[in-house]
């Protein structure tokens, strides 16, 4: 028993003084942690620097755009062929995935030799090869009676300016063929495939066997956004945001990159960890000075790199005793497939000892155990690399998410990673001890990179398919300049209709009176209480105007909510609501007992036969209240005045908040005769000419007109222009076949246009994986303010993101480009057509006053103008397009309606008072 004991211990010890025999030889292979840290810190940069277009021509690490844009989501289906060259032998693939949306893959393939003199040749005979190769498997599966789409992987590092095209920047994995360097491969293969009768394919994508090994397991496991190749070469892909690969054009979404990883360290960057073995196999490859990670790393020089160590250490008589076989000495004699037997768990030293016999050599047992230790070393140096490489990308795509801790899939091919016992576990040890913020799933691609190609040509054809139908959705809102025109002249046409007594009453826009003559001039003073109703809040206000000085207005104001009971009930709940509002804060003033003159901002179609006088004509945005359509409005305020009996106070104007709005900024600017809200609501007003108001007496002056514009198409006049979402969102309002033109430019429907079309491109499956959730049924659920925040220059589609699963909306990144395109096209169409609108009244105002050429200001209120990113930028745009003879300046009114209702009270007051005493000095009192 201690005779077994001690043998036991000798050899322990035995093999404790050959490893750290071997340690100490080779101690520059060995990484420490901190060592590991600094070389992923140093990939970091060097991606950096290949997606900047001013360092990617010097750097080494390319990160080539693939064009690919997205990974599969299950809902791929069709028959597809598939290439695969990248060694000497290629592969040729039938993949049918199932339409029944389980994911189900069928496969057939066929490998055929490239012969040597092929390798050696000319490219045409390659892609000859190809092409006849690709013939043969047609005919032997009977795979002719219908065109079919391929996809080609091709293992070489290639620009690609879209994803059927790739030119070859050069050729790795001792390929050789001559005329191909420099040329676009798929023009190539396709060229060699019209030679070839009978066979009739149509190439859609060409991608790397690194995108192809992703794509494969992307299609089972939809968190795989990495893929990694560690075979006879290595490299690795990932997917990148578009707004940081300045190699191509566009901000929106991903792209897939190729890293061309194994070029890390060929500007000098690895120096200090390139030891005296690498730089010999790379002085002996036929790309000295290329490719110097991929050399450290890959199954091509990992095993010729053991070969050189042995070589080294037998000459030093540190192995062998000094013995040195003639097969020990011939390059490629030790392959890395000797590596994987050699360090099995179990047999491994068997292995060692029957390989380096092969060698004609007479190993040892120290021999062996020195020997298995070396390949342990050379092959764990692999795994740290390609670990601490891995790290940057996974640390990157993390960082581009903006998140805490990441979880993903990298998916891995590669013979290396399949065959040798040891490799994966090491890599995915060091990988997570390196990126404890990282929960990384790693999956073999078991079907290799070839159905990797028929699953981007898959994903392609459904993007492309999807593309269309969004597109053919999406251009129904997208108006050319021969519609806008077509709106500006029938809106012209309706303003006139509108004015003219005769055609009023059929008008769709309905031109009211608003008694308002003329806009404030900078004398007016005093001080004003104002009311302000036009939404869900009501806001009552003191406002004090300082003689002689514009920009001299004091305001005090408090908001109260309107309930949508108050909203929908009785009109005699709805102003005891208001007078009861006006109460507090007269209360909260201390102004009880105190007459002031008040202006009534009344934000609704009021048909005015005084400044003091207003009918509602009919409600809007969501008001409902009984018994006030046709009503006098300010006899009702009085009433409830009246009811409340606590205070009195003296009603001077009625005005809408589209006045409210030209009188405030008329009061900064004086060429300010129009009035614009682009809000919760929609509409205009202007200053006409009194002899073209036929509703009112008198012909001199001017007078503002009211256009409630918002009717615009109630008489089935832009019919051409509503799509069916217009339709579904008007049905399903309170006031159905009213106010269209509202409903297609203000922001209380755009955000219920945009749910709809969201609605039915998920029923048709091109958002959301087709899932509706019960959220997106909610009417009303979409805001409009949404709108603004999505369509932000300043907001990551992961922002993006972000606010569609706060509206239990779970989303892809392609989904929220979707999104974000649909917002576009419903707010620029609501931009254009208000664009359209106001060019009309521009024109007409020159018209009117017999000019060439208007010069004239808009005071604008309204969120919509306010806070959407472009609404503003696209509807300047088309009042100058449309309306070229008028420079059309427009000023935000920073104070709102009820500032402008307090205006008008003082113009009315101040006109009063002059009219008074101009009749008491003709009747002799003066």
């Amino acid at each position: 028993m201690f005779a077994v004991h001690l043998l036991s211990f000798y050899f322990s010890k035995l093999q404790e003084d050959q490893i750290k025999k071997v340690d100490r030889y080779l101690y520059a292979m060995r990484l420490s942690d901190e060592q590991l840290a600094d070389i992923s810190s140093r990939f970091r940069l060097e991606m950096e620097k290949g997606l900047s277009n001013e360092s990617n021509t010097t750097a080494a690490v390319k990160m080539l755009p693939t064009h690919v844009y997205s990974t599969p989501d299950g809902s791929e289906k069709g028959e597809f062929l598939a290439l695969d060259l990248g060694g000497s032998k290629f592969k040729v693939l039938q993949v049918k995935v199932s339409e029944d949306g389980k994911g189900k893959v069928q496969m057939e393939s066929e490998t055929f030799p490239i012969p040597e003199e092929i390798l050696n040749g000319r490219g045409t005979e390659l892609f000859d090869h190809v092409a006849e190769s690709l013939k043969s498997f047609l005919q032997k599966h009977h795979i002719n009676h219908k065109r079919k789409p391929l996809g080609f992987t091709f293992s070489f590092p290639c620009a690609q300016s879209k994803i059927d095209e790739g030119v070859l920047l050069s050729w790795s994995k001792n390929f050789k063929v001559r005329g191909v360097q420099g040329t676009n491969v798929v023009q190539s293969l396709r060229k060699a495939i019209r030679k070839v009768e009978d066979v009739d394919v149509d190439v859609l994508a060409m991608v790397n066997d690194t995108v192809g090994a992703m794509m494969t397991c992307g299609y089972d496991d939809q968190n795989c956004e990495v893929g990694v190749i560690i075979g006879t070469g290595t490299n690795a892909c990932y997917m990148e945001e578009m707004r940081h690969i300045d190699l191509v054009e566009g901000d929106e979404g991903r792209m897939c990159i190729n890293t061309e990883w194994g070029a890390f360290g060929d500007d000098g960057v690895l120096d200090d960890f390139i030891t005296s073995f690498d730089r010999e196999i790379d002085a002996a490859s036929i790309n000295p000075g290329k490719q110097l990670f991929e050399k450290m790393v890959s199954g091509m020089y990992m095993g010729e790199l053991v070969r050189l160590i042995l070589l080294k250490m037998a000459k030093k008589g540190l192995l062998f005793r000094g013995q040195v076989s003639d097969a020990l000495r011939t390059k490629g004699t030790f392959q890395t497939n000797h590596i994987c037997l050699i360090e099995q768990y179990k047999g491994g030293l068997e292995n060692t000892r029957e390989i380096l016999e092969d060698l004609g050599l007479n190993p040892s047992e120290d021999d062996c155990i020195a020997v298995q230790h070396v390949c342990t070393i050379v092959s764990f140096r692999s795994a740290n690399l390609v670990a601490a490489a891995l790290a940057a990308i996974l640390t990157r795509i993390r960082e581009n998410k903006k998140l805490k801790t990441l979880r993903t899939t990298v998916g891995v091919d590669g013979t290396v990673y399949r065959t040798h016992p040891q490799y994966p576990k090491r890599l995915h040890k060091v990988v997570r001890h390196l990126v404890s913020d990282c929960h990384v799933r790693f999956v073999l691609s078991e079907s290799g990179s070839a159905k990797g190609a028929a699953m981007v040509t898959a994903v392609a054809q459904r993007l492309a398919s999807q593309r269309k139908e969004i597109d053919d959705t999406l251009a129904a809102f997208a108006l050319n300049s021969t519609q806008l025109q077509e709106v500006k002249k029938k809106m012209h046409v309706e303003l006139e209709r509108g004015l003219k007594k005769d055609s009023h009453p059929t008008a769709s826009v309905k031109m009211l009176p608003t008694y308002v003559y003329r806009t404030p001039d900078g004398t007016e003073r005093g001080k004003y209480l104002a009311l302000d109703l036009g939404g869900t809040n009501f806001r009552v206000l003191v406002v004090k105007i300082r003689t002689g000085m514009r920009n001299s207005v004091r305001m005090y104001n408090k908001i109260y909510a309107i309930p949508l009971e108050i909203m929908q009930g009785t009109g005699e709940e709805l102003f005891d609501h208001i007078v009861q509002c006006i109460s507090d804060f007269l209360d909260y003033m201390g102004m009880k007992n105190t007459r002031l003159p008040l202006g009534f901002t009344f934000s609704f179609p009021c048909s005015q036969t005084g400044i003091d006088k207003g009918d509602l004509v009919c409600w809007t945005k969501g008001f409902k209240a009984t018994d006030c359509e046709g009503y006098d409005v300010v006899d009702m305020l009085r009433e409830a005045i009246k009811r409340r009996n606590e205070f009195d106070l003296d009603i001077v104007a009625i005005v809408n908040d589209t006045v409210g709005t030209m009188m405030t900024c008329a009061y900064e600017d004086p060429k300010c005769q129009i009035g614009l809200i682009a809000g919760t609501g929609s509409n205009v007003c202007y200053m006409e000419e009194m002899k073209n108001i036929e509703l009112v007496e008198g012909d001199g002056g001017q007078m503002c007109v009211n256009t409630e514009w918002g009717g615009f198409g109630e008489n089935n006049n832009i019919e051409d222009i509503r799509t069916r979402y217009d339709r579904e969102v008007d049905g399903g309002s309170l006031n159905a076949g009213k106010q269209r033109f509202e409903k297609m430019t203000s922001g209380m429907y755009l955000g219920e246009i945009v749910r709809q079309i969201l609605i039915d491109l998920t029923k048709r499956g091109l958002l959301f994986r087709g899932r509706i959730t019960e959220r997106l049924k909610t009417k009303g659920i979409f805001e409009t303010k949404f709108l603004s925040q999505i369509e932000s220059d300043r907001l990551a589609l992961l922002q993006v993101r972000s606010i569609l699963q706060s509206l239990g909306l779970d989303g892809t990144c392609d989904d929220s480009i979707i999104v974000k395109e649909v917002c576009g096209a419903v707010s620029r169409r609501a931009a254009q057509l208000c664009g359209a609108g106001m060019a009309a009244i521009v024109d007409k105002i020159r018209e009117n006053r017999g000019l060439e050429h208007l010069e004239i200001t808009v005071g604008v209120d309204g969120t919509l103008y306010k806070l959407h990113p472009h609404f503003s930028t696209i509807l300047k745009d088309t009042v100058r397009e449309l309306a070229p003879n008028c420079k059309v300046d427009f000023i935000l009114s920073e104070d709102g309606s009820g500032k402008g209702a307090a205006l008008i009270t003082a113009v009315a007051q101040q006109d009063h008072r002059e009219t008074r005493t101009s009749l008491d000095a003709r009747s002799g009192f003066f």
